[in-house]
């Protein structure tokens, strides 16, 4: 049976006509390849910017045509020419409604959409001219139901499951990533980088054998690159890992991108399309018997906010609603300790105010106390969590333990130079794998 790798291309592959050129290389083989696609890059931040601004919008339109015709010369001639001259008409339509009514929704959300349909069109053109049978697809044509309206969180696998035509799929399809069918039937967008869960959560649906994301990165790394600090790309990630990484700092993966993977142990990949040859990559995947520290997650600038009650089971009902308050608005809490009458939550600083407001309803007066980052230790045991007490024990630095599960263990920092810690770790971490090499 042929197996079947879904591949996904974000704007970041698709910034020059050759790149292209590299797609058509990576996708061959004895398999049939499925391509999820982002607009070309710089796309969508144009058409967020006609949006809002209609003397920018006035050009848009041709400029974009112009673009789309640079990477793929003859598409305005070619059999989906009417294609190609139909979304430029929905562009037009959806910018003069936003210029009557920018509160137009529907019409934001098909404007953003052209994005993604203009980069399928130009794909599959392109992909036609290297021998492939390649041909567009629009994401709620063949059944992608997003679970919200207008604005959503995921793809309804359920929902998508019932209505996915798959007998569209043969061939080389090349389908619109980021958004779907939404609810109440109308376009629905994904949050941005959305369109890695796209690839991910089509790979549920048709039982793919291999999700690829290609990137402009070879892999993802043990410490996020903005922290000036060289590191090595991680070669395999269990899901649960994957997931907390992404949450905590790493901007290759969305956090939602690895949900749909896990109960039918699809395995992902993330590569540089323009190295695709090199040894380098990482492997998302179910969980292997050997474990290790392999990475650092960070997130600067967190706020833990303690209160307490004299009463364990009244302070047990307040925390209750303290945490459902925080979820319906939307305020994420990143670490919890709670023992007999005393809780203490970590929060971002940037919702900080939000938090509090939320214990002002509940005339709860919390005590604050700013941290200089929340670290999330990627494999950490606690044999490690002993090491790296001991590593810190001669510094000015202070860490608190706050959790730890399977896949990471949680610590709060305080100090003064949150880079010289990472560096620490970081440093840490070579080691062990370096002994851990040598041992091989």
């Amino acid at each position: 049976m042929t197996k079947r790798i879904i591949h996904k291309f974000g704007g970041s592959c698709l910034r020059e006509p050759g790149d292209i050129e590299k797609i058509a290389e990576v996708i061959q083989g004895n398999h049939q390849a499925i391509l999820v696609v982002s607009a070309l890059w710089g796309t969508t931040d144009r058409l967020y910017r006609a949006a809002k601004d209609p003397r920018y919008a006035s050009r848009l339109v041709q400029d974009l045509s112009k673009q789309h015709l640079r990477f793929a010369p003859g598409l305005d001639s070619s059999k989906n020419a009417h294609l190609f001259s139909m979304v430029l008409h929905t562009l037009k339509d959806t910018l003069r409604l936003l210029a009557q009514d920018p509160n137009d929704q529907s019409a934001l959300n098909n404007l953003l959409a052209s994005g993604e349909r203009l980069s399928a069109l130009v794909v599959a053109h392109r992909l036609q001219e290297y021998g492939f049978d390649a041909y567009p697809l629009g994401a709620e044509d063949i059944g992608i139901t997003l679970d919200g309206n207008y604005q959503a969180n995921h793809v309804d696998l359920q929902a998508s499951s019932t209505k996915l035509d798959r007998e569209t799929l043969h061939g080389t399809p090349v389908i619109t990533g980021w958004f779907g069918e939404g609810q109440n039937k109308d376009i629905a967008i994904l949050s941005r980088g959305g369109s890695d869960h796209s690839a991910t959560a089509i790979a549920n649906l048709i039982e793919a054998d291999r999700v690829i994301l290609w990137k402009d990165v070879p892999g993802i790394f043990r410490l996020n690159p903005r922290w000036g600090i060289r590191s090595e790309t991680i070669p395999y990630l269990d899901y649960l890992e994957a997931i907390e990484l992404s949450l905590m700092d790493t901007p290759v993966l969305h956090p939602s991108t690895i949900e749909p993977l896990i109960e039918p142990n699809i395995q992902l990949e993330v590569r540089h399309l323009h190295h695709s040859g090199a040894e380098q990559k990482t492997i998302v995947g179910p969980r292997l018997p050997e474990d290790q520290l392999k990475a650092v997650g960070c997130l600067p600038n967190v706020i833990s906010l303690g209160f307490s009650h004299h009463h364990v089971d009244s302070h047990q009902r307040q925390l209750v609603k303290i945490l459902g308050e925080l979820a319906q608005n939307e305020v994420h809490w990143w670490g919890l300790e709670s023992r007999l009458g005393d809780s203490r939550l970590i929060v971002s600083q940037h919702d900080m105010h939000r938090a509090a407001s939320i214990f002002d309803r509940f005339d709860i007066e919390a005590d604050h106390h700013y941290h200089l980052g929340l670290l999330s230790l990627i494999g950490c045991r606690e044999s490690d969590m002993a090491e790296i007490n001991s590593l810190f024990d001669s510094t000015e630095y202070e860490l608190t333990w706050l959790n730890q599960t399977s896949s990471a263990a949680r610590v709060a920092i305080d100090g003064e130079d949150l880079s010289e810690a990472l560096q620490m770790l970081h440093s840490f971490i070579q080691q062990r794998i370096q002994a851990k090499v040598q041992q091989i």
